[in-house]
């Protein structure tokens, strides 16, 4: 299995694909430029299966309907930000001058708890990492070695808690609880820069200390 970051849109948000070796691929965070990220994914033969969104934030999701359309795929998404999609001042997306308001058609599927999940020959968890939004979620696969941690954990930061629903000391205690609880050779693959890992994390995170 090998995963690839394309940083997409104006922010350059970090949209990940992850394949297996009959071209199959899961896409996490397809937030911008749908255009570029459909016609990489065509040029490298892959054949999506799914759309994983770590939360709704309109630079995790700017590029979903026209993906999951010209794909047909489905779009999970946890339940606790079920009406983001659709709502700009929940996505933040009126907010921001670089974006238009964004309304998203709903998820076809909604993460009601953490899970072992199988969507075909991909296997991994998926964790409730609220703090930088109520729905939050990571998605972990063990065997790999490397989780999905959105915009809760970066390298040598945490996620900003100003938006709607968030929330620092439950951040925190996210981080603290599930991610930095895994292996220490884990990789930590965030929605913004480069991956890191958790050893890395826990000992040189400015953030983390004194928690």
């Amino acid at each position: 299995m090998k995963w690839f970051r394309l940083p997409l849109g104006a922010i350059q948000t970090n949209c990940y694909i992850i394949t297996e070796e009959d071209g199959t691929c899961l896409i996490i965070d397809p937030g911008d430029e749908g255009a570029k990220l459909i016609e990489w994914l065509k040029n490298k033969k892959l054949k999506p299966a799914a759309i994983l969104l770590t939360h709704a934030h309109f630079d995790h999701i700017g590029a979903v309907d026209q993906v999951r359309d010209f794909f047909n795929i489905p779009v999970y998404l946890h339940i606790n930000e079920k009406k983001w999609l659709s709502d700009p001042a929940l996505n933040g997306s009126q907010f921001f001058p670089m974006a238009e308001p964004m309304r998203i058609k709903p998820a076809d599927h909604f993460l009601n708890k953490e899970e072992k999940m199988v969507l075909g020959s991909f296997e991994f968890f998926v964790f409730e990492t609220p703090g930088h939004s109520p729905g939050s979620v990571s998605y972990y696969f063990e065997k790999e070695g490397f989780i999905f941690s959105g915009d809760a954990l970066f390298k040598g930061s945490i996620g900003r808690t100003d938006l709607a629903g968030g929330n620092e000391k439950q951040l925190l205690k996210s981080i603290h609880e599930k991610l930095l609880s895994l292996p220490e050779g884990t990789w930590v693959l965030s929605g913004d820069g480069p991956e890191t890992t958790i050893e890395e994390e826990m000992d040189t995170n400015p953030f983390l200390n004194g928690f």
